[in-house]
């Protein structure tokens, strides 16, 4: 199976780093317009915080040049046949991060945590059923090197799920 690839074709690890002091109340106001509504047109965006249209686009395109946000479709993965949700917490020996690539880049994996605390790595994925999971955990993921244990927390029920937190 080929990486699931984001809307800017990455699937590698994500290199985060904190670049909220560089930005200013009007490109905030834009992230929060598209939390709220990523369907947002620019000429709306460009009313509400006070610039044109194409200084928006511009701004708007730095943000997602700088890994700052991205722009996708949310999906619900039971409406698309996918009926087993769960987090792994894996616990490593070794090099960590070699572990945490190589998940990154299988298909199911939807999310990838370097931790602290109990496990080393909590892993989401995302799976047709029970037989996908019980695959996936203990004939691709346990075998991995590195990989001394795992513990799977299979989702009941989705309670809550938001991405506007704002940028404070």
């Amino acid at each position: 199976m080929s990486p699931r690839r984001s809307v800017t074709g990455r699937s590698a690890a994500v290199t985060r780093r904190p670049l909220n002091s560089s930005l200013d109340d009007v490109s905030k106001a834009i992230i929060e317009q598209l939390q709220a509504d990523g369907r947002t047109s620019y000429a709306t965006i460009a009313k509400r915080v006070g610039l044109s249209d194409a200084a928006v686009r511009v701004r708007v395109q730095r943000l997602l040049d700088n890994d700052v946000m991205q722009i996708v479709a949310v999906t619900d993965p039971l409406q698309l046949g996918f009926t087993r949700q769960a987090m792994v917490g894996i616990r490593t020996e070794g090099d960590t991060q070699l572990v945490a690539d190589r998940l990154t880049a299988m298909t199911e994996v939807t999310y990838v945590v370097t931790t602290a605390g109990s496990f080393d790595l909590i892993i989401e994925v995302v799976c047709e059923d029970d037989e996908e999971l019980l695959d996936l955990v203990s004939r691709r993921i346990r075998i991995l090197a590195g990989v001394a244990s795992t513990e799977t927390f299979v989702y009941l029920k989705l309670n809550k799920q938001h991405y506007n937190w704002g940028t404070r």
